[in-house]
């Protein structure tokens, strides 16, 4: 039994079933729809769900025969049409995974592979469609035994992937202080860094410990394609709704409006962590739903941080906090420092999370896989 995040395309993953994102009427659509039916054979499987399958609404699922994929079943999921979120696309798109890996149960199969179902031509924003396919995922191997790989593939990840690496690389080689990792936690650490070592529980005596929402990663090597691309630009912050209203924004930054924020942050020096990351999220003129989102944190997690000035997060979600609210370092280590938390050079998981918010990556599933690559505990799967 195991879930893992992964980069490659789906129609050549190596498992008994792939799942596909279908139209509710036999026709073919862009992204992953389009890829499954030309990979499987585009006449044959059009054919075959126009003779024998016909209309499925949003929400439901039906199987098919691979025909020239290496997976013997497609399990195709008539993906719903985001509207806003007010339209019953959650539950929808719940439905989505839910049925599909019931199907895949139904028909004796093993391991299974899912693209972020809607996420694509269907328009479901990508972080919230990734926190539902891990709650439908993770429910359902509370119960059942079966492999499960989540497929990122598409331009934007290939690219971040292909720009990130390299620089990466070099990164922790700057910052990692390897003598120091040795001298803290001896072979503790680097004996589960070996195959066949205890990586997760090295990672959980190094102070990090994982929040309920999180389960037991799997440990083993992801795959990792690569496309030669430009980095995206970060996306523009959404503004904020009423109820969320934040602080008037400057009319430029001279001097007079930089004394204003500084004195505004001094007088925030004493805020506890709570307090200060809904100052920092205010001044930044985001919504607390897309902070919670990106940072792919449980909203209930959220709810208590921000009810209660004095909850002390774990570590993971606090560094998945900075990623939400899109922070700089330095705020990024304000706030932590308000948690008792501090990011350190001995760690590689910190360097990691370093290098993310110090270029500006506020993109938590490219992160999660980075760590897999790197041998390191996952925090989404």
């Amino acid at each position: 039994m195991s879930f893992k995040i992964v980069r490659n395309d789906i129609t050549k993953m190596d498992t008994e079933a792939v799942v596909n994102t279908a139209n509710d009427h036999p026709s073919v659509g862009t992204g992953c729809d389009s890829a499954v039916y030309k990979a499987a054979g585009y006449d044959e499987l059009l054919s075959y769900r126009k003779e024998k399958i016909g209309f499925v609404p949003e929400g439901e699922v039906f199987i098919t025969p691979g025909f020239n994929l290496q997976a013997k079943y497609i399990i195709h999921a008539v993906s719903p049409l985001y509207l806003g979120g007010d339209d019953g696309e959650e539950e929808k798109l719940r439905s989505c995974y839910r049925k599909s890996l019931q199907l895949a149960k139904d028909n004796g199969i093993r391991s299974i592979a899912f693209p972020l179902i809607a996420t694509g031509g269907f328009g479901y924003p990508k972080e919230e469609g990734m926190r539902i396919a891990v709650d439908e995922i993770n429910s359902f191997l509370l119960k059942n035994d079966m492999d499960i790989f989540l497929v990122v593939f598409d331009s934007t990840a290939t690219a971040l992937g292909e720009r990130i690496y390299p620089d990466l690389e070099a990164y922790i080689d700057r910052n990692y202080v390897k003598e120091k990792r040795e001298e803290e936690y001896g072979d503790a650490y680097f004996g589960a860094i070996r195959p066949g070592g205890g990586r997760y529980d090295a990672y959980r005596e190094a102070g990090h410990q994982p929040d309920k929402r999180l389960s037991k990663p799997s440990l083993k090597k992801s795959i990792f394609g690569r496309a030669s691309a430009m980095l995206p630009a970060a996306k523009e912050p959404a503004r904020i709704e009423e109820e969320d209203a934040c602080y008037p924004e400057a009319a430029s930054f001279d001097e007079e409006s930089d004394v204003s924020k500084l004195d505004e942050r001094m007088r925030h020096l004493s805020d506890t962590f709570s307090q200060y990351l809904l100052f920092l999220i205010k001044e930044k003129g985001l919504k607390n739903a897309d902070v919670y989102k990106r940072a792919i944190v449980d909203k209930k997690i959220f709810s208590k941080i921000k009810n209660n000035p004095d909850h002390h997060p774990q570590k993971i979600t606090a560094l998945c906090l900075c990623i939400g609210a899109m922070l700089n370092l330095d705020e990024s280590k304000d706030l932590l420092a308000r948690a008792g938390y501090a990011l350190s050079p001995c760690d590689k998981t910190d360097i990691i999370f370093s290098y993310f918010i110090e270029n500006k990556i506020y993109d938590m599933i490219e992160l999660d896989i980075q760590l897999e690559e790197h041998g390191l505990p996952c925090i989404i799967s």
